[in-house]
């Protein structure tokens, strides 16, 4: 069947081709740089599994501006539209998933709407009724940048907000494109599917700010944070795994993710989801004071992204460090091949590597690299196990 695609980020991306080894999928965008590079079959996100795909002259997937030409005919539509989190309202902005059901319906003929974009729970059976449309499912997407298409074909679990027929076809269709068998499958309601997405990034923002306050204390005591952490890892059911210490939990999805489950908690009590919100605070504050205490001038920061091999720095925790420096009078500069403009939120991006460490009297690494071997001492990094 057709199949149309709103939003062309990466989840967006992933999914189309996911979709599009059996069935012709069309995904729109209006932006005109992100849809000419797809024609192009180059990749808009970093992601090698993505760049091979679109190569593939089996893999049906086109790319468009043109709204009509996206949504004309399609039996099935899916939402993939940022929703960033607004803290004015304490609530996902949604504007962009309603823009385009509204968009879709004028220009297709009632099709099935699949929300992938992470929205806040009961959001789908609100929208359903202020719309008067039942036609609108939820299904959340758990993937990791870099990996995005990796883990549709290989998912860890399908989750699918509906216990209908309609939601079984849904799942049935995600699992068509899979290349995993025997994938762990979840009908539920749409708020509960909604939950479950919510909950679980929390529980990941939890596990990183867990092994960052290990590694506060340890650092704060002289300690050795890799012993502590393999130690304490080598219990079967904590395990040695996603424990590696960083300033901070960032990206797309973590922290507008835990401010979202928080906001729900509004009338329900708690103390510990709270505490996980203001631990990624706590965490920045620690590592700019240790920063501070070496009493630099200038200090550069080492790449803005929020992991290797990605080239998203959306809300990364360095983000957080910089801006701490910059309050007490330090002067910031920025290494960060991905940057073209001259200046990052008012800081100097030095475009040459051996400039920037010889300008720097502090290295700030979230994850280090081969190419800081030769800084020895300026460096400061919390990346005790050299990977992400």
């Amino acid at each position: 069947m057709k199949i149309a695609v709103a939003g062309l980020g990466y989840v967006g991306v992933a999914n189309g081709l996911l979709l599009g080894q059996h069935n012709e999928v069309v995904g729109f965008d209006p932006s005109v740089d992100r849809v000419n590079a797809l024609k192009a079959k180059t990749s808009p996100i970093k992601d090698s599994t993505v760049q091979d795909f679109l190569s593939r002259s089996d893999v049906d997937f086109q790319a468009t501006s043109n709204p009509e030409e996206a949504y004309a005919d399609a039996e099935l539509v899916l939402i993939a539209t940022p929703t960033n989190y607004d803290p004015s309202t304490n609530y996902f902005d949604t504007t962009s998933v309603e823009a385009s059901i509204k968009e879709a319906r004028r220009y297709g003929n009632n099709p099935l709407f699949l929300i992938k974009s992470t929205i806040p729970v009961g959001y789908t059976s609100s929208l359903i009724e202020t719309l008067g449309y039942p036609e609108i499912i939820f299904s959340p997407e758990f993937l990791r940048e870099g990996k995005a298409l990796h883990d549709n074909l290989y998912p860890s679990r399908i989750i699918v907000g509906d216990r209908s027929t309609r939601g079984e076809n849904i799942a049935a269709l995600l699992m068509q494109g899979a290349h995993a068998k025997n994938v762990p499958l979840l009908l539920t309601s749409s708020s509960e599917a909604e939950a479950i997405k919510l909950f679980a990034n929390t529980y990941l923002a939890m596990r990183v700010a867990y092994f960052n306050e290990l590694d506060t204390y340890s650092e704060t005591h002289g300690l050795d944070a890799s012993s502590l952490i393999e130690g304490v890892c080598l219990d079967p059911r904590i395990g040695l795994h996603y424990n590696n210490p960083s300033f901070g939990y960032g990206g797309y999805c973590l922290p507008k993710d835990t401010k979202q489950l928080l906001a729900n908690y509004r009338d329900v009590p708690q103390t510990l989801i709270a505490a996980i919100v203001s631990a990624n605070s706590t965490r920045k504050d620690h590592v700019a004071e240790r920063i501070l205490a070496r009493r630099p001038k200038t200090v550069g920061i080492y790449r803005l992204t929020m992991k290797a091999e990605s080239d998203n720095f959306r809300d990364s925790s360095v983000q957080g460090i910089m801006k701490r420096l910059k309050a007490k009078g330090i002067e910031v500069i920025i290494y960060e091949p991905a940057l073209k403009d001259p200046l990052f939120f008012n800081s100097e991006v030095e475009k040459k590597l051996e400039a920037f460490k010889a300008r720097s009297d502090v290295i700030v690494a979230n994850r280090l690299s081969d190419e800081l071997s030769d800084c020895g001492e300026k460096i400061y990094t919390r990346d005790v196990f050299k990977r992400d």
